[in-house]
């Protein structure tokens, strides 16, 4: 079983300077990882810029020196996996075993982009094996030659006197379907859920990457099992929780709709169903995502199961999602000084988890 770890995940939303400071809050405050997510371009409407995790990222692992860096995720639908092999190296250089590589298809950025499950004939669980076989095949250095139903790649051999690290980075599927799940405990160190994971959606999850797995013949217990889950912290736990709920209302807003189908298991984990969030979709569109805050009652925020409040609320919170079976939690910190709040999560609430 891998060690249970405590990260934070960002989207790549915000100035770059912004992201590196919160990464390296993180890092002081014992953290184990910091994830990057790529946002997508829907965001300005809300007052954001999609801004390159690959890139960010890039920075965050030459100002850090222990907390693992992850892309979590990056979309083969944006990258040739060539390209996402080149610049995994670069991650590689920069920060060695620290370095987490994610990928998820990110139906909203595919919305977004006009790319559909249909392009070339191949659909996500296409997109997803190809990729992996392409950036595995690119950075183990031999000759390698892929055919596919989505990619094509002519790479060849590495010299042996050529300057590149010598490490195996662990490679991790983003998935909220059935079909990716499972593959992700064929193929990949681990699978990834989204925001509004629930401990329900993580017993889900772990059951669909366990069966992929075993399908293919792997050991379950080796598997990492990261879910995002949004949060906040603070001494009064009403005011803790005011980050998470105004997070909570932006994803059920849009994240959820957008990915609608994949993302009715999400809801129905959580005991939520469409008609409960549409009121909140509302409101983030009338006034934005302070407005959408005030839209989710108590009863919805309770149901998401958010990482929120005081130090032992969020003790008993992430008890309660490893209790589920997951081994990393990817905190999506928001609200008021974050970085005073990863401070407070090192103090008061990862020792509990050190002991």
């Amino acid at each position: 079983m891998p060690p249970f770890r405590i990260g934070v995940l960002q989207l790549s939303m915000e100035p770059v300077h912004e992201t590196v400071r919160m990464a390296k809050a993180c890092e002081a405050a014992g953290f184990d990882t910091f994830w990057l997510a790529e946002a997508y371009p829907w965001w300005r409407k809300h007052g954001y810029e999609a801004r390159s995790s690959t890139a960010i990222t890039a920075l965050i692992a030459h100002e850090t020196r222990r907390i693992h860096v992850g892309w979590g995720i990056i979309s083969p639908y944006t990258r040739h996996p060539v390209q996402i092999a080149m610049e995994a190296r670069v991650m590689q250089d920069l920060c060695g075993e620290r370095f987490l590589l994610g990928l998820g298809a990110s139906k909203i950025f595919m919305k977004e982009i006009g790319e559909g499950e249909g392009t070339k004939g191949a659909g996500p669980a296409v997109f997803m094996r190809e990729s992996i076989a392409i950036i595995r095949g690119a950075l183990e250095g031999k000759p390698f030659h892929y055919e596919g139903r989505a990619f094509q790649a002519e790479v060849p051999p590495l010299r042996s006197d050529a300057a590149v690290p010598n490490v195996r980075t662990p490679f991790y599927v983003a998935a909220t379907g059935p079909i990716l799940q499972k593959m992700s405990g064929e193929i990949s160190n681990g699978l990834l859920t989204a925001s509004i994971t629930t401990p329900e959606f993580v017993r889900y999850s772990r059951k669909n990457m366990e069966a992929g797995a075993r399908k293919a013949g792997r050991d379950p217990a080796t598997l990492d099992l990261g879910s995002v889950i949004v949060g906040s912290i603070g001494r009064d736990s009403r005011l803790g929780k005011d980050g998470a709920r105004e997070m909570a209302a932006m994803y059920l807003a849009n994240k959820v709709q957008n990915i609608k189908g994949s993302a009715d298991v999400l809801l129905q984990s959580a005991g939520l169903t469409f008609d409960d969030i549409r009121p909140i979709a509302e409101a983030m569109e009338r006034g934005g995502r302070k407005e959408a805050a005030k839209a989710v009652t108590d009863e919805v925020f309770e149901k998401v199961r958010g990482i929120a409040g005081t130090p032992d609320e969020c003790i008993a919170r992430i008890e309660e999602y490893r209790a589920a079976g997951c081994t990393h939690i990817m905190l999506e910190i928001w609200g008021d000084d974050r970085t005073g709040q990863a401070k407070l999560f090192g103090e008061a609430v990862l020792p509990h988890f050190r002991r």
